[in-house]
């Protein structure tokens, strides 16, 4: 006999997790921090290359596009952590400012809400005290 009706959402989850152990054990405990740990921020030029002007010179630069990305990614509820944390490190490489970075999640509040930009805005923060540990 059965407790109840199963979540799909467990089933579904149970089996993605099988089908990670059966391509390998290090998969088991895969989560998107430790990938986040594995990606290194980008060299501005690099990210030049792939994201901004290089193939479309009369295009967005990619600062301009990370700053877009980060917007998107607050407007969704800033559900994405470790992507929102990536972006910001890789919107500081490409050129932006603090203020470029605070002024981008603001305005997403407006069309995702106060507690979307809050989480946006503490993750952001996050990223940017990185770099000034140590600093007096």
């Amino acid at each position: 006999m059965t407790d109840g009706p199963k979540n799909p959402f467990e089933d579904l989850m149970k089996m993605g997790q099988d089908w990670a152990s059966a391509m390998g054990p290090m998969m088991e405990s895969w989560s998107p921090t430790a990938i986040e740990k594995m990606w290194p921020t980008m060299p501005k030029d690099v990210m030049e290359a792939f994201w901004g002007r290089t193939y479309n010179p009369e295009g967005l630069d990619a600062k301009t596009k990370l700053l877009q990305t980060l917007q998107g990614l607050t407007i969704l509820g800033a559900q994405a952590e470790a992507q929102i944390r990536l972006t910001v490190r890789h919107a500081r490489e490409a050129g932006a400012t603090e203020q470029e970075i605070t002024e981008t999640i603001s305005l997403a509040g407006m069309f995702g809400g106060v507690p979307a930009m809050t989480k946006a805005m503490n993750l952001a923060r996050e990223v940017l005290l990185e770099g000034k540990e140590g600093q007096a």
